[in-house]
């Protein structure tokens, strides 16, 4: 039996929430994939704060009007499955390290905010840190600076000691 018309009101509502929260989208075939595999994906998304949604194009398509996704409205055709995130690269990076173990899963494109992407630009996205690597890099950094900063200027006071150790332990 087929949705109700409040069902497909409700899951409109929530896709449409999802485009306008979400900063990358990732377009994906799924045919083929068990339910065991598609409860994996779902599980390794959600761990890096994304989602993935299986819909009816026809509603996948309504729920993009009025978002900054709207322009991709057309790449909505076969068993699509939807991965999102609001972090803009953690569900392409998930989707396609999937994909490359799953030959099932197959990435059709996507978006990043307005800019649609094909799925070789998909790829390179992955490949990118995500935001909490590079946070974490930053702090790093920021951290590094002073840490090394504080060894430079004690340098000149150990060598004085240094020497005067030196000069003092030839007796003279």
């Amino acid at each position: 039996m087929g949705m109700s018309r409040a069902q497909k009101e409700a899951e409109v509502k929530e896709l449409n929430e999802r485009f306008a929260n979400d900063e990358l989208v990732v377009l994906t075939h799924y045919s083929g994939l068990s339910v065991k595999q598609l409860g994996a994906l779902r599980s390794n998304l959600r761990a890096e704060g994304a989602s993935f949604k299986v819909t009816k194009n026809s509603l996948a398509k309504l729920a993009v009007k009025g978002t900054k996704f709207e322009h991709m409205a057309d790449m909505f055709a076969g068993p699509t499955g939807v991965a999102s995130s609001q972090d803009p690269v953690a569900a392409a990076k998930i989707a396609y390290k999937f994909a490359k173990d799953n030959d099932k899963l197959v990435i059709l494109g996507g978006a990043l905010g307005e800019k649609i992407l094909d799925a070789d630009a998909i790829k390179q996205l992955a490949s990118l840190p995500s935001m909490d690597e590079i946070r974490s890099k930053l702090v790093g950094l920021l951290v590094a600076a002073p840490t090394k900063l504080a060894g430079i200027l004690q340098a000149p006071a150990r060598d004085m000691v240094g020497v005067t150790k030196a000069y003092g332990a030839t007796g003279e």
